[in-house]
Order: C-alpha cells, then structure tokens, then sequence
C-alpha cells in the first residue's frame, strides 16, 4: 500500500488531484453534448482561442483566468453571431464560422508572443501545470463545475431536443441558436478550467476523449455521462501516479491516458465486441 500512498502524502499532488478531477468533471459532462452535437472541431477551437487572453493578462500581470474566459466568451460569440441563419443562407456555416474564428484569435496570440516573450516564456500557459494551481484558478474550476452542472440539469431537455433535431426546437419556439451560443459559452468555462490543469494544446482532449470512449458503450444520455466522468477521472488519477513515479509531464501524461482507454475500448469493441 505504501507506493499507492505516496504520492498523495505531498500536498501539491493532493491539489494537483482534487483540481483535475474538477476539471475532469465539467469537461466530460460537456463533452458528452460535444461529442453528440458534433461539436468536436468548436471544442478544439476554444481551447486555442484562450491564447491571446492569456498572452495579454501575461503582458500586464492580470489574472490568466479571466483573460482566458475573455478570450473566449468573445471567441463563442462570434462564432454565435458569424453562423446566425447559417442554414437558411443568410449566415455562413457554423464549421466555416469556427474555423475562421479560430484560426485568426490563435494568430492573434501568436502575434501578441512577439511583445510580451518568447514561447520558453509561455510554455507553462501552453502546456499547463496542474501540481501549480493557485487558489484563485482552484475556486474558479469549482465554480464553473458547479455552473456546468446546473445548467446542464436545468436546461437537459432543451439541450438533448435541439441536439437531435435543431429544426423542430426552433418549431416548437425553444431557439436552437440560443441553446448552441449556451453550450458554446458552457464550453468556454470548461476550456478555461482546463488550461490549467492540461494548457492550451492538449485542452480539447479532457473535452473529446472520455466522451468518445463512453459513447462506444452507452446510447443513452445519463448513462453516458457517468461513463465519461469515469474515463476522465480514471485518465487524471493514472496520469498523475505515472508523472509521479516515471517523472512525465502531467498534462501530457493525463490525454496520453485517456488516449490509450480510447484505443483499448476501439479495439475491445472491434474484435470482441
């Protein structure tokens, strides 16, 4: 039992441990609707748009989290605003709206390196450092974990109708746009949570991975949700015991986990299932 201990007898793996499965938490709830909306290419982009927020609050010494959501919130709304009336030709489509919206806030902070350092500067935003939360960024996961869960209790059959047939929402006067700006603004508080814990690169992949595996094994939506949280808390606890002991990157080390119970379930259910 010793070894198993260990790790957790130091107190920043304690708080490495508790704020990734924060994190874990909101991301695989939200990734569920990600993944099931087809939402995989919005997840990636805001991860990358935090960039020039964070680059900024970086410059001027102000707080990396709230420029990240600022970051973000505006990337979701103009992503919202860009693909408004998108199907009836009077917008442009939502994956042309991301990609251009992504592609110029990640120039945008590319740019914004040349004034305030080089990336070696950066590499800590980029990557990550969850053995390195402050106490401020630990009680902004647990307030938009707590935020992504009521509003995924609150607006569940909202979201799970617009989700399979947006036309009918919008029928039925629910607005499926408004429900895509919610999710796109929900994303945005998980994506900034996760910067921390994994850094901008690798952020998407506590979005997408645990939700693609679960969805490999359950249909129904509850069902699926658990199963996400259990691959993305197993993923972070087995991430940090192996970064602990083989001295890995942590945030790597977490997507590198969760990527190989991907693999293993695509398998599993391709030959034995």
């Amino acid at each position: 039992m010793a070894w198993i201990l260990e790790p957790w007898s130091m107190g920043f793996m304690r708080d490495g441990l508790f704020a990734g499965l924060i994190t874990g938490l909101s991301c695989a709830l939200l990734g569920v609707y990600v993944v099931f909306r087809r939402m995989a290419f919005a997840g990636e982009a805001m991860s990358h748009t935090t960039l020039p927020g964070l680059v900024l609050a970086q410059m001027y010494g102000w707080s990396l989290t709230l420029g990240a959501l600022a970051s973000n919130l505006a990337t979701a709304i103009g992503i919202s605003i860009l693909s408004a009336g998108g199907s009836r030709r009077r917008g442009v489509r939502e994956d042309a709206a991301i990609g251009v919206t992504f592609t110029g806030m990640f120039a945008l902070g590319v740019i914004l390196t040349s004034f305030g350092g080089s990336w070696r500067d950066l590499s800590h935003l980029l990557f990550g450092n969850i053995l390195a939360v402050a106490p401020g960024d630990f009680w902004f996961m647990v307030i938009a974990a707590f935020a992504i869960v009521v509003a995924l209790v609150l607006l569940h059959k909202e979201f799970e109708l617009s989700s399979y047939d947006s036309n009918y929402a919008d029928l039925i006067g629910i607005g499926a746009s408004r429900l895509r700006l919610a999710i796109l603004v929900l994303i945005s508080l998980a994506v900034v949570s996760g910067v921390q814990v994994v850094g901008v690169i690798l952020t998407s992949a506590l979005l997408i991975t645990p939700a693609a595996t679960a969805a490999m094994f359950a249909r129904r939506l509850i069902p699926l949700m658990a199963l996400s949280v259990v691959v993305s808390w197993t993923s972070i606890v087995c991430g940090l015991y192996a970064s602990y002991f083989w001295s890995l990157p942590p945030g790597a080390t977490i997507v590198f986990v969760a990527t190989m119970i991907f693999v293993g379930s695509w398998i599993w259910r391709k030959f034995a299932g």
